[in-house]
């Protein structure tokens, strides 16, 4: 039977060492490249549990740069690292124990063992990701665009839940799963679908630190929280809500509290 992943967890946030051009807010939760394209590098402030997903939200792009955000684990403690790289790629992974890995718009399923990757997104209604004998809820995973003046336009985007990856509020984390061989897969999610193992063999018996560099196009994300466990009334309401109407602004016309038809368009 599946397990949950990760529970009593403390806050997720970002390490006190990152590049030289990224700006954190107070509580850490907030990275912000504030010049160039690079020396952009940040990591988790604790190693991650097994099954613990280090979940980020792209909340703001930079035009006129080629390339966009890249994420990945490390074996390395960010405070033993002599000079922090400029790049995750190549300079991070190229001192080893570090396995990193470009978000782009598409070719971003990984094909198991040279085969074709499957096509099928699977039921992203569905309230828990399994991968492996991991549950992890999917609901925070989930980026959706915000309703607006021509919201009706990107209907069918917010009643599959599908982002593109590249995109404001898309939602990309990290994650590992332990082997019975005492080794680890590292995983990608993106926008709730499990991209399948970038990197087998990884040390599972050694602290595994998020990667996340805020590269090239990509300008500002923030850490969002994930709630393991059993999901909330709330969120399991808000589910069923989104699976039934036509379009997001139809919630307007439901007779509900109105931080409920809130909660149920934004998060």
């Amino acid at each position: 039977m599946a397990e949950p992943a990760a529970p009593g967890r403390a806050p997720a946030r970002f390490h006190r060492v990152h590049g030289a051009n990224v700006r954190m807010d107070a509580a850490r939760t907030r990275a912000t490249r504030v010049e160039s394209f690079a020396n952009a590098l940040c990591f988790s402030q604790e190693p991650l549990a097994p099954g613990e997903i280090f979940l980020v939200e792209i909340e703001e792009k930079e035009p006129g740069w080629c390339g966009h955000l890249r994420v990945g684990l490390t074996a390395r403690d960010p405070q033993s690292l002599p000079a922090l790289p400029e790049y995750s790629l190549p300079d991070l992974v190229s001192l080893g124990d570090s396995w990193v890995f470009a978000i782009t718009r598409s070719h971003n399923r990984v094909a198991p063992d040279g085969e074709e990757a499957p096509r099928e997104r699977g039921p992203l209604w569905a309230p828990e990701l399994l991968i492996e004998r991991l549950r992890i809820p999917r609901d925070k995973l989930v980026g959706r665009s915000r309703p607006g003046r021509y919201s009706h336009v990107l209907d069918e985007l917010y009643r599959t839940n599908a982002l593109p990856p590249t995109a404001r509020r898309s939602r990309i984390g990290v994650l590992y799963a332990p082997r019975p061989d005492g080794t680890a897969d590292m995983h990608i999610v993106i926008n709730g679908e499990d991209m399948g193992p970038s990197a087998r063999g990884l040390p599972a018996a050694r602290p595994l630190y998020a990667v996340v560099d805020v590269f090239a196009s990509t300008k500002s994300v923030r850490v969002i929280q994930v709630e393991y466990g059993l999901p909330s009334l709330q969120t399991l309401c808000r589910l069923v809500i989104q699976k039934h109407v036509v379009h997001r602004l139809a919630i307007d016309g439901l007779d509900l509290p109105p931080p409920l038809k809130h909660f149920c368009k934004h998060e």
